[in-house]
């Protein structure tokens, strides 16, 4: 085994993953200080670089033949990094030198998703026409009255089979102030059965 192969490491400087347990808890990581100066790895240098946006750096890193597509120990990739800073220079040369569209980290998270967390509007722009994906999360509600209401496209409705079906079918033949009349004193009657119900629960209560 080759003792002098670099161990994949994690990328914490800059603005991380949207989807890390725990984000936006503890410090920022945002960091104006300088970069350790000490031998780093290319592949680290590429995520380093991502992040200062520094665009002929990278070129040069790749013309000697780093990998686009390298992932530190979180699975994030110098796409993801360039999308949470919104550098959309570092973006699309990144994309036009075969970096894959929608690698995601160990959380999921995937360049797209960071980019729209961190409202990085035009990155997005160019991700999504790069053929993007959005995630797709868990609907996360309370009650039934937190579900969101979506707009159904009538062109995407199939009615080859369909039967027409008019109020008369329903409710055979019966004329719609009959029906009106009918449903208001049905509702009536319920009320006031529960009216009753619940004067008889408090007369039994106070006895």
């Amino acid at each position: 085994m080759d003792s002098t192969a670099t161990a994949p490491v994690r990328f914490t400087l800059g603005k991380q993953s949207s989807l890390e347990p725990g984000f936006g808890k503890g410090d920022d990581n945002d960091s104006d200080g300088e970069f350790e100066e000490r031998e780093i790895d290319a592949s680290v240098r590429l995520m380093y670089l991502a992040n200062e946006g520094d665009l002929e750096g990278i070129k040069e890193l790749l013309d000697l033949g780093t990998d686009v597509n390298y992932r530190d120990i979180d699975d994030r990739t110098a796409l993801h990094v360039a999308a949470c800073h919104g550098s959309t220079d570092v973006v699309e040369f990144l994309l036009n030198n075969g970096a894959e569209i929608d690698p995601k980290d160990r959380w999921g998270s995937t360049p797209l998703a960071d980019a729209i967390h961190y409202k990085n509007h035009d990155v997005i722009k160019i991700l999504e026409k790069r053929g993007a994906k959005p995630l797709m999360g868990p609907m996360h509600v309370k009650n039934a009255r937190q579900v969101p209401e979506y707009e159904i496209n009538p062109k995407e409705l199939d009615f080859t089979n369909s039967v027409d079906i008019t109020k008369n079918d329903v409710w055979g033949g019966v004329g719609w102030e009959r029906k009106h009349r009918y449903l208001k004193r049905v509702m009536k009657e319920e009320n006031e059965f529960v009216m009753a119900v619940t004067l008889n629960i408090k007369v039994w209560n106070i006895i």
